[in-house]
C-alpha cells in the first residue's frame, strides 16, 4: 500500500479523497481496495460486521478501475471507492438472505436499482453487511451470520437493522455503506456507532428490486416508509453516496424523477425539539443537543426552542401502520425467523396495543392514513424552504445489547425513546443522524429533520456540527482485552 502524503492510511480516509487520489494517480485503486480489505481482516473478526466477503472480487472490480484510468475512459464518481450493502438487498450473485438460514441460497441474479447505481457510479462493492433477520429489530444479530458488536463497546447495540453497516463504516472497514430505513435503521446505527446516516425523501433513492426477482406485493407502509440511503464516516462522504444512489425510477411506487440540488444554502433556522411527549431525553442526550445548537449558532445560524407535537403523534402512527401490517406477515416470520426477532415482535405489539387497542379495526387503520397526510402538510408548511428541526436520534444512549428481549417494560420505554426514529418514516421527510462526540464511552449525535428534498440544507447544516466535533475512531479495546 502506498501512502504519498504520510498523513493518514488509506482506510481512514473519506470517499472524496480516495476518489481524488485515485484520479490523480497518488495511489490506485488496486492499493485502495488491498488497504481496506487488510482493514476488514483486522477488525471484523471481532465485530462480524461484514458477512459475505470475497476479496477477489472486490481487487477485480479494482484492477478494472484502473484499467479505465490508464485507457483514459470517462470517470465516474465513486470510482474505486469501498462501499458495502446489506444482506436484504439484491446484488448479483449474492444472496438475500434477509439473515434467515432457509434463505441462504437465494442467489439474486441481477442489482436492485440502487445496488445497479453504485455500480455504476464506479464504487467498489466489498462485501455484504449483517442486519437481524427480516431487518425488523434495533439490534443486529440473526441464525445465519450471527452477531454484530458495536466497535465502541460489546455491550450495547450497534444499532439496526442496518448495524453491520454502520459497525463496518466506524471500523475503517469501508467509508460509505449502502442501508435502507423504515423505523431508524440507518440513523440509529450510526448514533450507536458514531457515524453518519442519511434518510432521503421518499422517492429520491428506488426501492426497485431486480426484474426477474420474486415477486414481492409490498405492504402500504413498505411503499410510503422505507427508503435505502448512505452511510459514512463523514457528511461528505454520506453526501457522495447519496448522490451516486439517487436513481430517478419510476417503476418505483413512489419514485420521482428528481435529483437533490447541489449548493451551499446560507443562514438556516434551526428548531430544537427535545421531547415530543413520548420519551424524556437522558442528560447525555440533552447534553449532545446543547453542543450542536451552540456550534449552530457559533456558525452563524438560528437556533430556538421549540414544540412539535405532530412529531409525537406521527411516531404514535407509526406503531399503528407498520405493526398492524406486520402482523399479516407473522405466518412468514414465525415460519422462517429466529427466537429473538419473534420474541421482540411480540413485545412490540403488546407495546402498539396499550395505544391502539389489541385489533385496531380497519377504520383505524384508513383514519390513520388520513391523518397522515394532514401531518405530512403541516410539516412542510412548518418548515418552508430555511428552517430545519434538531432532535434526538434516540432519547436514551445506545441501548444496551438485545434489550428489547428484556421483556414488555424495557421493550415499552424503547419503544418510546425511539420516537424521533419513527416520527420521520411516517412523513417520508429526509433526516440525517451527526455524531457529537463521545460521552461515557459511547457515541452521541444529534438528528436533523428538514423539508422534502432539502437533503442538501441538511447536510450543510450537518457539516458545521461536524467541523466543531471531534472525531475519533474506536479503538476496539475490549475485542484486545477479551
Amino acid at each position: 500500500m502506498t501512502d504519498t502524503t504520510g498523513e493518514k492510511p488509506l482506510w481512514d480516509r473519506s470517499a472524496d479523497e480516495l476518489a481524488a487520489g485515485i484520479r490523480e494517480k497518488s495511489f490506485s485503486a488496486t492499493e485502495v481496495a488491498r488497504a481496506f480489505l487488510a482493514r476488514v481482516e483486522e477488525t471484523n473478526p471481532a465485530l462480524n460486521a461484514l458477512v459475505d466477503l470475497r476479496p477477489e472480487e472486490a481487487l477485480a472490480q479494482a484492477a478494472a478501475a484502473d484499467a479505465a484510468i490508464a485507457a483514459g475512459e470517462e470517470l465516474p464518481p465513486l470510482l474505486g471507492v469501498p462501499v458495502s450493502t446489506k444482506i436484504n438487498t439484491s446484488q448479483r450473485g449474492y444472496a438475500s438472505s434477509h439473515g434467515v438460514p432457509a434463505w441462504a441460497g437465494a442467489v439474486a441474479q441481477e442489482d436492485a436499482v440502487c445496488i445497479a447505481a453504485l455500480r455504476e457510479a464506479g464504487a467498489t462493492l466489498m462485501g455484504r453487511s449483517n442486519s437481524p433477520a427480516f431487518a425488523v429489530r434495533w439490534f443486529t444479530g440473526n441464525d445465519l451470520h450471527g452477531r454484530t458488536l458495536n466497535p465502541w463497546h460489546s455491550g450495547h447495540t450497534p444499532g439496526g437493522s442496518s448495524g453491520g453497516a454502520a459497525a463496518a463504516v466506524a471500523a475503517g472497514m469501508t467509508p460509505i455503506a449502502q442501508g435502507n430505513d423504515i423505523g431508524g435503521s440507518v440513523r440509529f446505527p450510526a448514533y450507536c456507532c458514531g457515524a453518519v446516516g442519511l434518510r432521503p425523501t421518499m422517492g429520491l433513492v428506488s426501492g426497485s428490486e431486480p426484474r426477474g426477482a420474486e415477486e414481492f406485493d409490498s405492504p402500504m407502509s413498505f411503499q410510503t416508509m422505507a427508503v435505502h440511503g448512505p452511510l459514512g464516516w463523514t457528511v461528505d462522504d454520506v453526501r457522495r453516496g447519496l448522490h451516486a444512489m439517487v436513481t430517478p425510477d419510476l417503476s418505483d411506487p413512489v419514485g420521482l424523477p428528481v435529483r437533490p440540488p447541489l449548493g451551499e444554502p446560507g443562514r438556516v433556522r434551526v428548531a430544537i425539539v427535545r421531547d415530543a411527549g413520548l420519551g424524556k431525553p437522558h442528560p447525555t442526550v440533552n447534553a449532545a443537543l446543547d453542543d450542536a445548537a451552540r456550534w449552530l449558532s457559533e456558525a452563524g445560524h438560528d437556533v430556538e426552542e421549540a414544540e412539535l407535537p405532530l412529531l409525537g403523534e406521527a411516531a404514535r402512527l407509526w406503531s399503528l401502520l407498520l405493526y398492524q401490517e406486520l402482523r399479516t406477515m407473522m405466518s412468514e416470520i414465525e415460519r422462517f425467523g429466529d427466537d429473538t426477532v419473534r420474541e421482540s415482535l411480540a413485545s412490540s405489539f403488546r407495546a402498539s396495543a396499550e395505544t391502539w387497542g389489541e385489533h385496531p379495526t380497519l377504520a383505524t387503520y384508513i383514519k390513520g392514513y388520513a391523518r397522515r397526510g394532514t401531518l405530512i402538510s403541516r410539516l412542510q408548511q412548518y418548515l418552508g424552504s430555511e428552517r430545519i428541526v434538531m432532535t434526538p436520534v434516540c432519547a436514551e444512549p445506545p441501548f444496551e445489547q438485545d434489550a428489547d428481549l428484556a421483556g414488555d417494560t424495557r421493550v415499552r420505554e424503547l419503544l418510546a425513546a425511539q420516537w424521533p426514529m419513527q416520527a420521520v418514516p411516517v412523513l417520508g421527510f429526509p433526516a440525517v443522524s451527526v455524531p457529537t462526540g463521545i460521552r461515557d464511552g459511547l457515541p452521541s449525535g444529534v438528528q436533523l429533520i428538514g423539508g422534502r428534498f432539502q437533503e442538501d440544507l441538511l447536510l450543510h447544516v450537518a457539516t458545521a456540527i461536524e467541523t466543531r466535533t471531534t472525531r475519533t475512531r474506536p479503538t476496539l479495546s475490549w475485542a484486545h482485552t477479551g
